[in-house]
C-alpha cells in the first residue's frame, strides 16, 4: 500500500523560508516521478515541482514559473523522501502543498503542463498516489 505523509508546513513571513517534506512507502522509491502540487483557497491545484530519473546527477527537476529560482525539489532515497525546499517566499506561495508520485511518463506529461501545453485535469490523473498535505502561510 502507498503511502505518502507531507510535514514541515507552517507560517512564515514574504522572504522567509520553509522546506515541507513527503515520507513515502510502500513502493519503489528511487525510480518514480515525485511531485509537488499546491492549492489555495478559492483557487484550482497548481503543479510546483517534480523530479524524476535522469541526466549526469541522476535525477531531473522541472518548476512551475512562478516558483522558479526559489523553489527546490531534491529527494533523499535511503529516507523515502521528497523535500521541496521553498526560498524567498511570498504571500501568493500561501497554499496546501500535496506531494504525489507517478510513472516516468507522469513527469513527461508535467513537463507539457509547465510548458503551458496541458491544463491539470490532463496531468493529475497521471499521479496514482497523493498526500493529505501541509499547509504552507505567508504572510506580508
Amino acid at each position: 500500500q502507498v503511502q505518502l505523509v507531507e510535514s514541515g508546513g507552517g507560517s512564515v513571513q514574504a522572504g522567509g523560508s520553509l522546506r515541507v517534506s513527503c515520507t513515502t512507502s510502500g513502493y519503489t522509491f528511487s525510480r518514480n516521478c515525485m511531485a509537488w502540487f499546491r492549492q489555495a483557497p478559492g483557487k484550482d491545484r497548481e503543479g510546483v515541482a517534480i523530479m524524476f530519473t535522469g541526466g549526469a546527477s541522476g535525477y531531473n527537476t522541472n518548476y512551475a514559473d512562478s516558483v522558479k529560482g526559489r523553489f527546490i525539489i531534491s529527494r533523499d532515497n535511503a529516507k523515502n523522501t521528497v523535500y521541496l525546499q521553498m526560498n524567498n517566499l511570498k504571500p501568493e506561495d500561501t497554499a496546501m502543498y500535496y506531494c504525489a508520485v507517478g510513472t516516468s511518463g507522469a513527469c513527461i506529461t508535467m513537463g507539457r503542463y509547465f510548458a503551458g501545453r496541458l491544463v491539470l485535469q490532463d496531468v493529475a490523473p497521471k499521479f496514482g498516489n497523493w498526500g493529505q498535505g501541509t499547509q504552507v502561510t505567508v504572510s506580508s
